[in-house]
């Protein structure tokens, strides 16, 4: 992903970028269930690293396993990339948690942009009170050795009934998480931040009182003039 597509990105939202991916056939982009820990955070955008749960086999699964340097989520912690948002399939359970506090502190200090299961994590309140956008279906207290058992890292995955490859585009704001194929980023960028700018506009001509017939979506060739218009002025106070 270029520098200058992450910074786009972060100033757009998930409902614009659903919308833009709409436009080019893509429906099922939204991971459902999951919510931040902690709204008002900066908006999250980062290349997807993933980590894939299966149910736990007792035999596998003992408590003993993390002794072993080479365990797939230790080494998920330890090997997502610096701006880079960790994405676990932990197959929509949260009966047992994801992670805890001190993986997530692990990836915040190694610099990863985000944390994302569609299960849950323990010590969701220290979570929330990091520098690290994460995003769980609900608390979960119980370690995840009782109920997952890491298996593939960096592999597709499924988070919330949807499909994430590694190097998605993942973004995430107060209303969610969205995966924006590898692919398109660039492009869907530009998009959501024109889809943005007559965003920004339609809501001041509301406010003032305007109806939104013919204004939004945009239908008329008044609407249109006007909003070349507001952009005219607008570059022009920029300028001054």
């Amino acid at each position: 992903m270029l520098a200058s597509t992450r910074e786009k990105l972060k100033k757009v939202s998930t409902a614009t970028v659903s919308t833009a991916l709409f436009k080019l056939g893509f429906k099922n982009q939204f991971i459902q269930g999951v919510r931040p820990l902690a709204a008002g955070k900066p908006t999250m955008v980062g290349e997807a690293y993933t980590l894939r749960y299966i149910p736990a086999r007792e035999d596998l699964n003992p408590i003993t396993v993390f002794k072993d340097p080479k365990h797939p989520q230790r080494v998920a912690v330890e090997s997502c990339p610096p701006g880079s948002v960790l994405v676990i399939d932990s197959r929509k359970n949260a009966r047992a948690a994801s992670a805890g506090s001190i993986l997530a502190s692990r990836l915040m200090v190694r610099g990863c942009a985000g944390l994302v299961t569609d299960g849950g994590f323990r010590d969701a309140a220290l979570i929330a009170e990091l520098d690290l956008p994460s995003y769980h279906n609900t608390p979960s207290a119980p370690t995840n050795l009782t109920l997952h058992q890491a298996i593939d890292i960096n592999v597709p995955i499924g988070c919330g009934d949807v499909a994430v490859f590694p190097g998605d585009v993942i973004l995430g704001d107060d209303d969610g998480v969205i995966v924006i194929p590898a692919d398109l980023a660039d492009d869907l960028a530009d998009e959501a931040v024109r889809m943005t700018l007559y965003e920004d506009f339609v809501t001041e001509r509301v406010l003032a009182g305007q109806t939104i017939v013919g204004l939004y979506p945009m239908t008329s060739d008044e609407s249109k003039q006007d909003f070349e218009n507001w952009k005219a002025q607008r570059q022009n106070k920029h300028e001054q």
